[in-house]
């Protein structure tokens, strides 16, 4: 989809390929495309970690914030260069709850596997 933006944007500003600058609104449309894939393989690892290790309903929840977010992000960085931040701290946040699950989850899993204590199990009984 801001793949599609992008060429869209280019088409519109007349920057043919491989050319990267041209106007103000066409330089922040791909550089946001740009972020977005630059965060791409550390989204997918954390997300894969979480819920490979924690929980994959809340991490696929937390994915889908993520998705929303970035959308959010585009859009407003496409308008401005100030109009990313709301999206870009929600997806902050996100990557770091996601990062802290996968952590906490592999620590369990450590946890569970070498010592027979499973912080899950402990946690399951008390609700």
């Amino acid at each position: 989809h801001f793949a599609w933006l992008v060429w869209k944007s280019r088409m519109k500003h007349k920057v043919m390929p491989p050319a990267v600058i041209g106007a103000p609104e066409f330089d922040r449309t791909f550089r946001a495309q740009q972020n977005c894939v630059e965060f791409y393989p550390i989204f997918l690892t954390v997300l894969w970690t979480a819920g490979w290790f924690f929980n994959q309903e809340l991490a696929s929840f937390l994915g889908v914030l993520y998705v929303f977010a970035r959308y959010k992000y585009f859009h407003g960085y496409v308008q401005s260069v100030k109009g990313r931040l709301t999206g870009f701290y929600l997806n902050l946040i996100i990557l770091i709850c996601l990062i802290t699950l996968g952590a906490a989850g592999i620590v369990n899993s450590f946890l569970d596997e070498y010592l027979d204590f499973s912080i899950m199990k402990k946690l399951r009984k008390l609700f």
